[in-house]
C-alpha cells in the first residue's frame, strides 16, 4: 500500500501566544463541540480519496490538542481508525501545552493510540516564559512531564526556542542542558521569527521590544548543535535533535515532500501533485462540512519545476541530504542535470557537497540555508 501522513488540527487555545502567527483561536472554545463533529466528518469524507493508502504518521496539532478532554481526543482517533488504514506501529503525535495537562487526560490520550507527545515547552525561565505570553511555568511543565511519563509516553519532544527579547546566551544553554539532564528524546530548537500581524511585531514597532543581535543568533544555534551532538542526539534537520530512533517520522514525511492530508479549520495537504488548504475560519469550516461540501478553500496545480525545487530545499533541510538515486527514480533525472550550473556555484561556495550518492549542506550552508534555497527555485 502506498504511504501518507494525516495532519489534524485543532484550532483552540487558552490564550494566544505573543508570537504566534498560527491559525489559532483563543475566545471560540465554545465552538469545540461543534468543531470535533465537523472534524470526524470531515474525516469520513476522506475515506474514498485514501483507499489504497494506509497512514504512517498522524499529527495532532493546533492551537493547543491538549484543551480537548481524553474522551474528545478519543473520539478523534475512533473516527481515523473507523476511515483510513493506519500502518502497524505509526508514529502518533499530539501536540500540548504545559498547564492544559493532567493525569487523567493523559492516560486516555496515551490508551487512544497516541504513542508521541510533543510539549511546547520554549523556555525554562519564567521571566522568558512571562515575556513570549506562556501560560505555564516551568514547574507545570515537570510535573506534566512525570505525569506524561507515569502512563506510558516514552517518545517525547519537547520545543526550545532561542533569539528571544532579553534571552542571552547563557540563558539558552541553561535550557539546553535542563532538557539533556530530563532524558528528553527529542528536541526542537527554533529560532524566534517575528511573524507579520503578531503582537510580537507590534510591540517591536513600538520600540518597546527588540530583536536579538544577529551575531547572537548564530551564537546560539551553533551552541544547540554543540551541545546536543556532544550529548549523543543526532542532529537530523536543521532544526531538530533526538536519541538513536526517536525522530519524528511526521515531519520526515514532510521533507521528503511525500503525501500528506490535513484535516480540520486551515489545515493543508500535498497529494496528487496539488497543494491545497482548507478554509481557516471555523465558521466558515464548519459551514462547509454542514453543507456535506469538501472545506477546501485554495487548490495549487503543481508543476514539474514546482515539485523539483521543493523536493531539493525541503530535503536538504535533513543532514542526510538528498539521495540522488530517489530523486532520479522520481523525477526522471539527476539534480546535477537540472541544475548543471547551480550546484556546481554552490559546491564552489562552500554552501554544498555533493558525490555519486547523495547532495548535503555543508556548515557554512546550513548558517546560510535560506540563501541555498533561493538559488534552488526554478521559475
Amino acid at each position: 500500500m502506498k504511504s501518507v501522513g494525516i495532519y489534524i488540527h485543532i484550532p483552540f487555545c487558552e490564550r494566544k501566544c505573543l508570537y504566534c502567527d498560527f491559525n489559532s483561536y483563543s475566545d471560540k472554545k465554545e465552538l469545540i463541540k461543534d468543531y470535533l463533529e465537523g472534524l470526524k466528518q470531515e474525516i469520513k469524507q476522506h475515506r474514498g480519496k485514501l483507499e489504497g493508502f494506509e497512514a504512517e504518521s498522524i499529527y495532532i496539532g493546533g492551537g493547543t490538542p491538549s484543551l480537548l478532554s481524553g474522551k474528545e481526543m478519543e473520539s478523534i482517533m475512533q473516527a481515523l481508525e473507523e476511515n483510513i488504514k493506519i500502518r502497524a506501529g505509526a508514529e502518533i503525535s499530539m501536540e500540548a501545552n504545559p498547564g492544559t495537562l493532567n493525569k487523567e487526560n493523559l492516560k486516555v490520550y496515551f490508551s487512544s493510540g497516541i504513542n508521541r507527545l510533543s510539549m511546547g515547552l520554549q523556555a525554562c525561565q519564567e521571566e522568558l516564559l512571562s515575556k513570549l505570553g506562556r501560560i505555564h511555568s516551568y514547574q507545570d511543565f515537570l510535573n506534566n512531564l512525570e505525569d506524561a511519563r507515569a502512563v506510558g509516553f516514552r517518545n517525547i519532544n519537547v520545543d526550545l526556542m532561542f533569539a528571544l527579547p532579553l534571552q542571552g546566551l547563557k540563558e539558552w544553554e541553561a535550557s539546553l542542558i535542563q532538557l539533556i539532564r530530563l532524558d528528553i528524546p527529542h528536541i526542537s530548537a527554533y529560532s524566534l521569527i517575528w511573524e507579520e500581524g503578531t503582537a510580537f511585531e507590534g510591540l517591536r514597532d513600538k520600540k518597546l521590544l527588540s530583536p536579538v543581535d544577529e551575531e547572537l543568533e548564530l551564537h546560539m544555534f551553533h551552541a544547540a548543535r554543540s551541545i546536543l551532538k556532544n550529548n549523543g542526539y543526532n542532529y537530523y534537520e536543521i532544526s531538530n535533535y533526538a536519541k538513536p530512533g526517536f525522530e519524528c517520522r511526521h515531519n520526515i514525511v514532510y521533507w521528503e515532500n511525500q503525501s500528506y492530508i490535513g484535516m480540520g479549520a486551515g489545515a493543508h495537504s500535498y497529494f496528487n501533485n496539488r497543494r491545497y488548504s482548507n478554509e481557516a475560519s471555523i465558521e466558515g469550516y464548519l459551514k462547509a462540512i454542514e453543507k456535506t461540501v469538501n472545506p477546501v478553500k485554495e487548490i495549487i496545480e503543481l508543476s514539474i519545476a514546482d515539485e523539483i525545487s521543493e523536493t531539493m530545499f525541503l530535503g536538504l533541510r535533513m543532514t542526510k541530504g538528498i539521495a540522488i538515486e530517489a530523486f532520479k527514480k522520481r523525477f526522471g533525472a539527476t539534480p546535477m542535470e537540472v541544475y548543471p550550473e547551480i550546484l556546481p556555484k554552490l559546491r564552489g561556495d562552500g554552501l554544498i557537497a555533493y558525490n555519486e550518492e547523495k547532495i548535503v549542506l555543508t556548515d557554512k550552508g546550513i548558517d546560510l540555508a535560506n540563501l541555498v534555497f533561493q538559488e534552488l527555485l526554478i521559475d
